[in-house]
C-alpha cells in the first residue's frame, strides 16, 4: 500500500467506514511490529508495543487532523510506546553504544579530510535481500545506538521524509540527516566486512555461511 492509499484509508476511518478498520490493522500491524522489534530487540516486547500502538491509534484517531500525515502520526505513537516498553523491559540492553563510536571514518586526500558516503539503502537487491545477509543486517541494526537506529528505520525502511522523521523524533532536520549518514556508514561497514569474509571463504573453497 502506497502513501496515497494510506491517506485514503485514514479518511475512510475518520468517516466511519467499517471495513477500513481491518484494512488499517492489517497494513500497519506488520510495519509497527518490524519497527518495534528492531527498536526493542525482543519479539515479545515488539508484539506488546504493536498492540499498544494500535490501541492508542484507534483511541485517539479523531485527533488526526491531517490524514495525509497518518504514517508519521502512527510511528510517533509507536516511538513513544517503544520508549515506555524499553524502560520497563528486562530485555533492555545494559548500555547503549555511544554516538561517537559511529563517527564516519575520514580519508586523507590532497591534504584534506574527506568522508566517504555509503548509501546502504541502495545496496543491490540480490545481496541485501538474501536471507543470511538480512540476518547480518538485522544484527547490525540492533548494534546501532538507538538514536541512529530510529532514524534509519523511519527514513530507509518506512520511507518517511526528513521533515516527518524530525517531527517524530523531536529533533532538527539537520540532526536527522547527520544521524542517517552515520547510521548508513556503520551498516555499510558491517555489510562490507561480511561480504569480504564470504568472498574469502569462497576463494579458499569453503561454502558461504560455513564455519
Amino acid at each position: 500500500m502506497d502513501r496515497e492509499a494510506e491517506v485514503e484509508l485514514a479518511r475512510q476511518l475518520l468517516a466511519g467506514t467499517p471495513e477500513a478498520f481491518d484494512r488499517f490493522v492489517d497494513h500497519f500491524r506488520a510495519k509497527i511490529f518490524q519497527y518495534s522489534w528492531l527498536m526493542c530487540g525482543n519479539r515479545e516486547d515488539a508484539e506488546e508495543v504493536a498492540q499498544e500502538t494500535l490501541l492508542k491509534v484507534f483511541e485517539s484517531f479523531n485527533r488526526l487532523r491531517e490524514p495525509e500525515r497518518v504514517r508519521p502520526w502512527v510511528f510517533r505513537i509507536a516511538k513513544n510506546a517503544c520508549l515506555m516498553k524499553r524502560r520497563k523491559s528486562v530485555f533492555a540492553p545494559a548500555h547503549e553504544l555511544s554516538l561517537e563510536q559511529f563517527l564516519p571514518a575520514r580519508n586523507e586526500s590532497d591534504g584534506q579530510a574527506k568522508i566517504e558516503i555509503a548509501d546502504w539503502s541502495r545496496l543491490p537487491d540480490d545481496q541485501a535481500l538474501q536471507s543470511e545477509m538480512k540476518q547480518v543486517l538485522d544484527r547490525a541494526m540492533g548494534d546501532l545506538p538507538e538514536d541512529y537506529r530510529a532514524v534509519i528505520l523511519l527514513r530507509d525502511l518506512e520511507e518517511l521524509s526528513t521533515e516527518e522523521t524530525a517531527q517524530i523524533l523531536d529533533v532538527t532536520e539537520d540532526t536527522v540527516k547527520q544521524r542517517l549518514h552515520r547510521a548508513r556508514l556503520a551498516l555499510r561497514k558491517t555489510l562490507d566486512e561480511r561480504l569480504q569474509a564470504d568472498s574469502r571463504r569462497v576463494t579458499e573453497g569453503s561454502p558461504v555461511g560455513g564455519g
